[in-house]
């Protein structure tokens, strides 16, 4: 638990790159080193921005995974506990906070990339198990552009620590991230899978990330956080080109929509943080009205469930020769053209069911949900009478997905609920009262909240 409420105000620090390259210190490869090569110039960085008035700092822990510190000297926990150790000396004598911080590992995740989604969770959680230990007090995972590597991450967190965790992630002037998840498939995602708050940071100027913050509000019912870069770089200068005063002018129409926790990324300094405390000093966020929705989604397209929508049925081996063959033999081309022809012919959602008697369903539901995820937006509907299936297949699947089906047999609620609140996914086959509470299910209704 934070000691601090997250719906009003509350001040993050700002950059540390831009800190370290005016305090003059060799960079090298892994910037983390310097916690221990350099502690004195990183603690008082982080002095820096608690005295601008930053109630929560995040420890230069950024790129301190063992893939980026593959040629290092210094091992993960070296380095995680160097970073938390000089910014808990910092924080010394005041109420500030410390993060644990994680940025993106350096390698993508499939199908993008080469990295498994066991290989990214089990390295977020070396990082997590050295951050909780050093006694970080929550742990922010930041300029993310993979919705996939967000969830092996919280679910790292979740898992293995009792760390609050902040979600923000880096977005384009689109609204896309680099891998082209929206805001609303991060919202909804990452509020399903219990993150604390959630925003953006990184990219773009205060001006940029306005609209985008509005929407982001628009589809979460968490504390919305944004950090935002000092505008564009001048590369012969290495300065920014929005100064400290604008900024925190900028950033007072934040308050405006709601968000209410506030900081500075690229560019920013300690001055930063203190224009912004003393423009928005007294100043509340404004009360936000969130209407909530029914929906599913991919990493990349979310589905509205607020009337009929059209769910594909076709990939199921009920009554299908051809289907169960390609089961059979593997063959996951005729697969994919299924859900293609789906989509095609104006499917919202694709139900994915493989269980043959024959077969390894776990091991066959995981890979057709990561093919599917391979060349299809739609969202998926996972559909199996065991639930180690659908736990497989929740976890490493990228968004929301639906849960089909769950009757209101005592033993089937209490084996599955548990498992769709685990991983923030929706369900179907319940009755449901005038309040939209299961009526079946009444006492595991804590599940599903």
């Amino acid at each position: 638990m934070l000691n601090i409420d997250l719906n009003q105000l509350t001040l993050l620090d700002g950059a540390m790159g831009t800190m370290l390259q005016q305090a003059g210190v060799p960079m090298g490869k892994v910037p983390e080193e310097l916690n221990v090569t350099h502690p004195d110039t990183i603690i008082g960085i982080h002095r820096a921005y608690i005295e601008s008035g930053a109630q929560i700092i995040y420890a230069n822990t950024f790129s301190a995974n063992r893939y980026k510190l593959s040629h290092s000297q210094y091992t993960v926990e070296d380095l995680v506990s160097a970073g938390i150790a000089n910014a808990k000396k910092a924080a010394e004598g005041s109420s500030a906070l410390v993060a644990l911080d994680i940025g993106p590992i350096g390698e993508m995740l499939q199908p993008n990339g080469n990295l498994t989604f066991e290989e990214a969770y089990d390295i977020f959680q070396e990082m997590l198990l050295a951050g909780e230990k050093s006694g970080a007090d929550l742990v922010v995972f930041e300029t993310m552009t993979d919705l996939l590597e967000m969830k092996a991450g919280v679910l790292a967190a979740k898992e293995n620590t009792s760390l609050p965790v902040f979600c923000t992630m880096t977005f384009e002037r689109n609204g896309r991230t680099f891998t082209g998840v929206t805001i609303p498939s991060m919202a909804v995602t990452l509020e399903g899978l219990g993150a604390d708050a959630i925003g953006i940071n990184c990219s773009l100027g205060p001006g940029e990330i306005l609209p985008l913050a509005k929407e982001l509000c628009e589809w979460t019912s968490l504390p919305v956080i944004v950090k935002a870069n000092a505008g564009l770089p001048n590369l012969n200068s290495n300065t920014y080109d929005i100064l400290p005063e604008e900024f925190s002018r900028l950033m007072e129409e934040y308050l405006k929509l709601g968000v209410s926790v506030i900081g500075g990324c690229c560019g920013t300094t300690p001055e930063y943080i203190k224009a912004i405390r003393s423009r928005l000093l007294g100043k509340s966020p404004s009360k936000r009205t969130f209407t909530s929705k029914s929906v599913l989604c991919s990493a990349n397209q979310a589905v509205v469930v607020d009337g009929v929508r059209i769910v594909g049925e076709r990939i199921n081996p009920t009554g299908k020769k051809r289907f169960k063959e390609a089961l059979l033999n593997q063959n996951i081309g005729y697969i994919l053209s299924q859900g293609l022809e789906q989509v095609s012919a104006g499917a919202a959602i694709l139900d994915v069911n493989v269980g043959l008697p024959e077969i390894d369903e776990e091991a066959m539901m995981v890979r057709v949900v990561k093919e599917l995820q391979s060349v299809l937006d739609t969202p998926l509907q996972i559909d199996s009478s065991h639930a180690s299936v659908l736990e497989k297949a929740l976890r490493i699947y990228n968004g929301k997905a639906l849960v089909n089906s769950v009757n209101g047999e005592e033993a089937v609620l209490h084996t599955i609920l548990p498992i769709v609140k685990k991983y923030g996914a929706a369900v179907i086959g319940l009755t449901l009262d005038e309040k939209g509470i299961p009526i079946t299910a009444a006492p595991y209704w804590p599940y599903l909240r």
